[in-house]
């Protein structure tokens, strides 16, 4: 029986970052970028994603500052998930720290070596839909392994 699949937005003003989980939700998995055009065709969007792959939990990325103190683009953040929320009352709504992932996903694909040169790509757009994609999965991990913490086998037991 599938579990139920949540679904990391990383929203930007020109771009959302998308990643899900695996049917059995113990992994995230990135999926596309969404290039923004207007917040209806986004929602629109975004809903024909969840019904397709049966959605049932939304995650967003709150960008905060460094001290905790929410950013310009925190309040954008949070109104697109306050219309996601209006659109999709039935699911459960996550609004979850972002901080660091956009710096994470840089530095994870600049360590990978993979860049658009190295995949045949040569436009700055396609490393920046790149890094939406994996900001929104390290956002996914983030919630799933605070959700599911994983337990050691525990010493005194042998």
């Amino acid at each position: 029986m599938p579990h139920p699949r949540t679904l990391a937005l990383d929203v930007g003003d020109r771009r959302i970052g998308l990643a899900i989980t695996d049917p059995l939700g113990l992994t995230a998995q990135p999926l596309f970028t969404l290039q923004r055009t207007t917040l209806r065709a986004d929602l629109k969007a975004i809903a024909r994603f969840i019904r397709q792959h049966q959605v049932e939990a939304l995650l967003v990325g709150n960008p905060l500052h460094a001290d905790g103190t929410p950013s310009p683009q925190a309040a954008k953040a949070q109104a697109f998930a306050h219309a996601l929320k209006e659109a999709h009352p039935s699911l459960a709504h996550h609004l979850l720290d972002e901080r660091l992932t956009t710096h994470d996903a840089h530095a994870l694909l600049d360590l990978s070596g993979h860049t658009p040169r190295s995949s045949g790509r040569s436009t700055r757009l396609d490393r920046k839909d790149i890094i939406d994609q994996v900001a929104a999965t390290l956002l996914l991990e983030s919630f799933l392994s605070a959700s599911n913490p994983t337990l050691l086998p525990d010493p005194e037991a042998s």
